[in-house]
C-alpha cells in the first residue's frame, strides 16, 4: 500500500485510505471496495450505452410537452454542472430553467461563469438566496456536529450535505409547481452510481429524509428550515407531478481537461480561490478540513476513488485532489465568516 505525505496508507489501485470506515486490504494492497467493483466496471461500457439510449427515449417522450420548461437544472456554476447544462442544451435542445442556490459562499468567478454560460446557451436562470442568519446558523451547527447518518458522511461533509438538501428540495418544489418533467443535476461520475442516473423521484424516501433532517435540528432552526422543504400536502396532491431525476455525467464520456476546454469556449473560467475539489464554493475548503479533523478521511475521497477506478481521473491526480493540504487562507475565510473559533 502506498503512503501519502501524511503517512496514511492508501489502496494501491484507487485512493481510499486506511482511515476509511470498514476498509480492508488484500495482500496486493488493493481495497475491498475495488475488488467489489471489478464486475461492475467490466459491465460499465454496455450499461452506459443503455443509459444514453434511455435518456434519448425519455427526452423524446417529454420534450415540448410541459407548459413551460422541459427540465430544471440545479446549477452551481461549477465545472460539472456547467458541462451538464451544455450537454442537455446542445445534444437535446431542451428548454431549461437553471436554478442557482446562493449559499452566501459562491465564488464571484462562479457568478460570472453562471452569467456567461446561461447567456451563451440561451438558458433562463434564477438565483435563490436565503437570509444569511439562517445559513450561518445551519452551517455553524453542521461545522460543529455531525447531524447526518454515518453512511451519508462517507460521501460528503455535514456542511455540504446541509447545503445540497436545500438545493434538492428547492429544485423539486419548483419542478412540481411548474410541472417540469425533468430535474437535472451535475453529479460527477464518482458521486452517484449509474443505476440512479435516471430515476423517478421517490416521494416516500424524500419525505423520510426530510423528517430525519428536521428531527436532527434544534427547534428554532427546525422551524426556519421547514419552509424550504417540500410541504407535506405535496406528496399526495401533486405526486403525479414528481419529476424524473437525471445526472447524465454518470454515462457520458468524462474527461476533465476536455470539459474545461469546451466550457472555456463559451466563456467559463476556472476560479483561482477555491479548493482542489470545487469550482464554485468558498466554504468547501473549510467543510473539508472539518470533516478531515473529525472523521479522519476526506469527504471527497469516495467520489474521487470511484473516478480513479473508472479511469476518468488518473490515480496521481486523484491523490493530489485528496491528499494536498487544504489552503489555509480559504479555510480561515470560511471559519471567520461563520464566526467560529
Amino acid at each position: 500500500m502506498k503512503k501519502t505525505e501524511t503517512n496514511i496508507k492508501i489502496c494501491t489501485r484507487c485512493i481510499l485510505p486506511e482511515t476509511f470506515p470498514n476498509i480492508t486490504f488484500d495482500s496486493d494492497g488493493i481495497c475491498n471496495h475495488c475488488r467489489k467493483e471489478e464486475p461492475v466496471l467490466a459491465r460499465a461500457p454496455a450499461r452506459k450505452a443503455d443509459y444514453r439510449q434511455k435518456l434519448d427515449d425519455l427526452v423524446a417522450s417529454t420534450r415540448g410537452k410541459a407548459p413551460s420548461y422541459d427540465a430544471i437544472m440545479a446549477y452551481s456554476g461549477g465545472k460539472d454542472s456547467s458541462y451538464t447544462l451544455k450537454l442537455l442544451r446542445e445534444r437535446y435542445d431542451l428548454r431549461i430553467l437553471a436554478l442557482t442556490f446562493n449559499n452566501h459562499f459562491v465564488s464571484p468567478t462562479a457568478f460570472e461563469n453562471i452569467r456567461a454560460v446561461t447567456d451563451a446557451l440561451q438558458v433562463d436562470h434564477i438565483s435563490f438566496k436565503p437570509p444569511w442568519p439562517l445559513m450561518k446558523s445551519l452551517f455553524g451547527l453542521t461545522a460543529q456536529e455531525d447531524i447526518f447518518s454515518a453512511a451519508t458522511l462517507l460521501r460528503a461533509s455535514s456542511i455540504c450535505t446541509a447545503c445540497i438538501t436545500f438545493v434538492k428540495s428547492l429544485t423539486l418544489k419548483l419542478a412540481i409547481e411548474m410541472s417540469i418533467p425533468l430535474s437535472a443535476f451535475g453529479w460527477s461520475p464518482g458521486q452517484a452510481p449509474i443505476q440512479s442516473a435516471i430515476m423517478k423521484t421517490n416521494g416516500p424516501l424524500i419525505r423520510q429524509n426530510q423528517k430525519t433532517l428536521s428531527a436532527s435540528l434544534p427547534p428554532e432552526l427546525r422551524s426556519q428550515v421547514a419552509s424550504y422543504l417540500l410541504p407535506p400536502a405535496y406528496y399526495d396532491l401533486y405526486k403525479d407531478r414528481f419529476p424524473t431525476n437525471i445526472h447524465p455525467l454518470a454515462f457520458f464520456d468524462y474527461d476533465e481537461e476536455k470539459i474545461k476546454g469546451e466550457l472555456e469556449s463559451i466563456g467559463w473560467e476556472a476560479p483561482t480561490n477555491t479548493d482542489t475539489n470545487s469550482t464554485n464554493c468558498l466554504l468547501n475548503a473549510f467543510a473539508n478540513q472539518v470533516h478531515l479533523e473529525r472523521l479522519k478521511f476526506h469527504p471527497y475521497v469516495w467520489e474521487i476513488a470511484n473516478m480513479v477506478r473508472q479511469g476518468v481521473v488518473p490515480r496521481e491526480e486523484g491523490i493530489e485532489k485528496i491528499y494536498t493540504p487544504q489552503n489555509s487562507e480559504i479555510v480561515e475565510y470560511g471559519r471567520k465568516k461563520l464566526g467560529l473559533k
